[in-house]
């Protein structure tokens, strides 16, 4: 078995390649969040401009992203420093904060999208 994963070339990459990896992970992410916000941004001009249609979806995107981001690095810096006692990053009241503002805002912003597509509730 491990004469197949040497043909194929699939190893465990070592320091080097991880941070050359999530550094491409983080310049894509930004350019993600960078395009999605000119387009938000683009969409409502045109559509405060010239009463078009509005395209929710690249703000729906845009702030999906954003709080799958924000909470996912939350939980992966508590997972790091949970046995450390000398830790003053978030207790649990910040994490259940947090998650009921990221439930909050995606609720409100579907029902913002419900409301101006002209569907009745």
């Amino acid at each position: 078995m491990k004469d197949i994963w040497q043909k194929l070339r699939l190893r465990k990459a070592d320091e080097m390649e991880q941070f050359i990896f999530f550094r491409a992970q983080r310049n894509a992410y930004y350019f993600l969040v960078v395009s999605l916000l000119i387009w938000s941004l683009y969409a409502s001009y045109q559509f405060f401009a010239y009463h078009g249609r509005l395209n929710l979806l690249p703000c729906l995107l845009l702030v999906a992203a954003v709080n799958i981001q924000s909470f996912t690095q939350l939980i992966l810096t508590r997972n790091a420093v949970k046995d450390d006692e000398d830790s003053y990053e978030t207790g649990p009241l910040a994490k259940i904060v947090l998650l009921a503002c990221v439930a909050a805002s995606l609720v409100a912003t579907a029902l913002a999208a419900l409301v101006l597509m002209g569907v009745k509730i």
